[in-house]
């Protein structure tokens, strides 16, 4: 019996701490994490390839969430984006662009960021089929 494919989150956050317990809450969630500590890190190792669903931080020092965002679209429409932020000023610009559902402000719920995830994840699969 071959053993459920569990769905892969990629975290960019420049904040190790925040990278970590973020990781730590989606993997004890199911998912399989991939954490990087900038946007460049995540598109020259990796890429988004085999990615479910990318979290970012908006406020980077090399690249922002909505620059993340706005390649990640270009490269797969198809993916989930969320983005999490501590920044009054982020948090002012991404209430007036985003949807609710895929913005987060940080301290967050963790158990609504969860339920965010595989929600977000459950639809993108819909669209699919």
């Amino acid at each position: 019996m071959q053993a459920a494919q569990r769905d892969v989150v990629a975290i960019v956050d420049d904040d190790e701490r925040t990278l970590e317990s973020l990781g730590d809450l989606l993997e004890a969630a199911g998912f399989v994490v991939r954490a990087y500590s900038s946007a460049n890190a995540l598109l020259h190792e990796r890429g988004l390839s085999g990615v479910d669903c990318l979290v970012s931080d908006i406020g980077m020092p090399d690249m922002s969430g909505f620059e993340l965002r706005t390649i990640a679209k270009a490269q797969r429409p198809d993916l989930p984006v969320i983005l999490i932020t501590g920044r009054p000023k982020a948090a002012w610009l991404a209430a007036s662009e985003l949807d609710p559902a895929r913005y987060f402000e940080k301290p967050y719920d963790g158990r609504r960021l969860v339920a965010a995830v595989s929600a977000v994840i459950a639809d993108a699969r819909k669209k699919l089929s």
